[in-house]
């Protein structure tokens, strides 16, 4: 399934997707199949499997905080793979999210044929322009992969036009100004994000899905963004879960508690 697949499975069921976010290597390395496989199993329909990087400067203290752990335990490249891989095998689309940097270190056409191996489905590049992607943009169209770009509150028109005709999948929007984390509200001008790029897209003649992440960490929110995006992504409240978790059990148990109610969440908010 690819996850255009996902996202157009779940518009079908009248709902939104569930997008949901682990750094590769945390709590431990097996310990992130083991969450991931939690996620997909109650209920996530697309998952993000990130690369732990020595200078999250767009991440907040939570993902910064499972990043460090992740890199102590001695995550690295190839350990990103297998996770994509097991994770890939549930039948679910399994993307990676990345800074550009150890995607241009590693090489960018080996990356993409080595993501494609594993099975995954495309890159998230949070900090990489399409400008600037020219070699990412070839060797996704070589390896068949998605590359999912993001659109800001901050973004023009102009360069919302950009980014959506660069980006196969769907949309990242990101509903805040600043770094990542779970918050108490979703911000008031994420809707009109999301239907401004909306509105570009079509104007484009595309139809290209828009999901929404960075802020969302309970069913409520989940219901909320679903009422307007097509996506709903999660990240740090999963993360959260697992730190705080006495032991891998609980974690797991709070994962898949925080799971149904974001994926009975998006199905309230259609």
């Amino acid at each position: 399934m690819t996850v255009r697949t996902a996202y157009d499975k779940a518009a079908a069921e009248g709902r939104a997707a569930l997008v949901g976010y682990l750094p590769a290597g945390f709590p431990t390395r097996d310990g992130a199949i083991e969450a991931a496989r939690v996620m997909v199993d109650a209920g996530c329909d697309v998952i993000e499997i990130g690369l732990p990087y020595t200078d999250p400067m767009m991440d907040g203290p939570t993902i910064q905080d499972a990043v460090h752990q992740a890199l102590v335990g001695g995550a690295r490249v190839a350990d990103v793979f297998r996770t994509v891989e097991a994770v890939a095998a549930t039948g679910v689309p399994t993307l990676v999210m990345t800074y550009w940097n150890p995607v241009d270190r590693y090489g960018v056409d080996a990356f993409a044929r080595d993501l494609a191996g594993a099975g995954g489905a495309g890159l998230i590049t949070p900090d990489l322009t399409p400008e600037e992607g020219g070699d990412w943009l070839a060797a996704s169209d070589a390896h068949g992969l998605d590359r999912v770009f993001l659109v800001a509150l901050s973004s023009t028109d102009e360069r919302i036009e950009t980014i959506t005709r660069a980006s196969r999948g769907f949309v990242y929007a990101a509903s805040l100004m600043g770094v990542t984390g779970a918050r108490s509200a979703v911000d008031t001008g994420a809707p009109r994000l999301v239907e401004r790029t909306r509105e570009i897209i079509a104007a484009d003649g595309g139809a290209l899905p828009v999901g929404l992440g960075l802020g969302v960490g309970t069913g409520a929110q989940a219901a909320e963004v679903a009422g307007f995006a097509d996506g709903v992504i999660v990240g740090s409240a999963f993360i959260r879960r697992l730190l705080d978790a006495p032991d891998p059990a609980a974690g797991l148990a709070a994962v898949r508690s925080l799971t149904e109610e974001l994926a009975e969440g998006v199905r309230k908010g259609r």
